[in-house]
């Protein structure tokens, strides 16, 4: 894997709903995508990552998936992704597909099936199970979008499991035909020509075949989701997951050149065992520390230093800012910090995911009550878990609807649409769309921005700095996470600034103390 494509690049997560309408319904498609491939090059950035565009009933946008090998017609037709995937390797960039292998929807025939009759040949596709002696759920397990994670099925006396939404019963992944089927899915994109998969929710993959009750969580907080009363020792993250990964990790590599990523929120020292033993698992288990770590340099330098020291050995590392989950990284770290979080992402070490709209620096939309779409905030409101404020429609220019359609989208844009979008940002030498362009570029020309070593640099307060190598090149880099002007002391030698994240020190010859304004970011290129 030394010479992995995917070692030196970084990824793009469109969310296809949001990016661009082609035909006017107010959602955007396939075709759409298309007619921005441009975008993508003039970025800079290598491959897309397209969230779910199967069949789907869409209670969950897509995550519910009714067919999986066929394109759900609000984003096209199979022609339609044969064109995108045609275009978008013409330009040299790769297409990883989000693979939802978890659960299906509640109209998937699998289920349809499964659910006919105990006797069904399929009843053991998903996992069925009796009510507890004295009526009931089976056990104390719970949905993450709210409730039991057990539906009870009237016709058949039964309950069905469902981590996420009633309407996404979860597969049994200890059954043999269903991992043959799920197989044979990847098997037919991977030779319709995709790039490779990001694995929805792998780590509830399987379940306890005990089905024991989840510990109660002694740190649950009344302010915490309903979902975080337990801890799930039995519902996710079990030892078997394993096994199941390097299977599909076999599929995989059936085809050359790859990329299996995995979507897993967990601790360090719980995430890497999905790399696998002797690698065999994901090439990628994402690495979402830095979405909810606090913005302050020291915490952020020892969570690095964390991660760096748990990979294992040959384990190659990636970052993550933003995705269709979570809170937008501008409005996470605020307008200012947002440019500094832009350097940081795109020169630590490992494979950074930028995701769509964070390179024009989009806030966190407000969305009014009457136009809330998310299933997770309908279902637990109140806690502030709503995710539609993230899934605002790309803004592209001061046209009507900011050139995402011609219609009114399905979701609102952000207030400030006519000044922050892509092409008043272009024309900004300044503006951060031309900022992330500047960093992408030099990541392409300089191997130690890209595949180099990563070694933390002596730095206090609220200053970040790291030194990235690779052969003759060493690049240092300091961050100033604060609002503060600040110093921090520079390698032995000088070197000349190649980027700045407030724009004003390009060119400038470093060494000795080195003097940071309130939130700047330096990129040194060290003699």
């Amino acid at each position: 894997m030394t010479d992995a494509w995917w070692k030196s690049a970084v990824l793009y997560q469109v969310y296809p709903r949001s990016f661009q309408d082609s035909n006017g319904d107010g959602v955007g498609d396939l075709r759409g995508i298309i007619a921005r491939l441009a975008h993508f090059t003039e970025l800079g950035v290598d491959a897309l990552w397209l969230s779910p565009i199967f069949v789907s009933p869409m209670a969950d946008f897509g995550y519910d998936v009714s067919d999986y090998t066929a394109i759900d017609p609000l984003f096209g037709t199979m022609e339609d992704f044969d064109a995108l995937l045609a275009g978008a390797h013409a330009r040299g960039l790769k297409v990883v597909l989000d693979f939802v292998p978890n659960h299906t929807s509640i109209d998937h025939p699998w289920f349809k099936d499964s659910r006919s009759s105990r006797t069904s040949a399929k009843r053991d596709w998903y996992i069925w199970r009796d009510p507890a002696p004295g009526g009931g759920p089976p056990n104390n397990w719970l949905s993450e979008f709210g409730g039991s994670a057990w539906q009870f099925d009237e016709a058949t006396g039964q309950y069905y499991y469902h981590a996420f939404l009633a309407a996404q019963p979860d597969l049994n992944w200890r059954n043999p035909h269903v991992v043959a089927a799920m197989h044979d899915v990847m098997r037919f994109w991977l030779r319709r020509g995709v790039d490779g998969f990001r694995l929805d929710a792998i780590w509830h993959l399987i379940k306890d075949d005990q089905f024991r009750d989840n510990p109660k969580n002694p740190d649950y907080r009344p302010a915490d989701p309903p979902h975080c009363r337990h801890i799930p020792l039995y519902s996710g993250d079990r030892p078997e997951v394993h096994d199941a990964l390097r299977d599909m990790r076999k599929v995989i590599d059936e085809f050359p050149d790859r990329l299996m990523i995995g979507e897993l929120y967990l601790p360090f020292e719980r995430l890497m065992a999905y790399y696998g033993r002797d690698l065999t698992g994901a090439h990628l288990p994402f690495n979402f520390a830095l979405l909810t770590a606090p913005w302050q340099a020291r915490e952020i330098a020892r969570l690095v230093d964390d991660y760096e020291a748990a990979l294992p050995m040959g384990g190659w590392a990636n970052w993550v800012l933003g995705n269709h989950d979570r809170p937008r990284v501008l409005s996470r770290v605020g307008e200012a910090q947002a440019r500094v979080a832009a350097m940081l992402l795109l020169t630590l070490r490992g494979t950074p995911t930028l995701y769509y709209g964070d390179e024009i620096g989009l806030p966190q939309a407000v969305i009014p009550p009457e136009r809330v779409q998310d299933p997770f905030e309908k279902n637990v409101p109140g806690f502030g878990l709503g995710r539609d404020g993230c899934r605002t429609p790309m803004q592209w220019d001061r046209s009507r609807f900011s050139g995402f359609s011609v219609a009114a989208p399905w979701l609102p844009l952000t207030a400030d649409w006519e000044s922050r979008n892509v092409g008043c940002e272009r024309d900004d030498p300044g503006s951060i769309y031309n900022l992330y362009r500047r960093l992408l570029a030099l990541r392409r020309v300089h191997p130690a921005l890209g595949v180099g070593s990563y070694r933390p640099a002596a730095a206090e307060g609220a200053v970040l700095a790291y030194l990235r190598e690779h052969g003759d090149e060493r690049f240092f880099v300091a961050l100033n996470l604060g609002a503060s002007p600040a110093t921090v002391g520079m390698p032995d030698g000088r070197g000349t600034v190649m980027m700045s994240a407030r724009g004003r020190r390009e060119g400038e010859t470093a060494q000795g103390l080195l003097k940071l304004a309130g939130d700047d970011g330096l990129l040194i290129k060290l003699d």
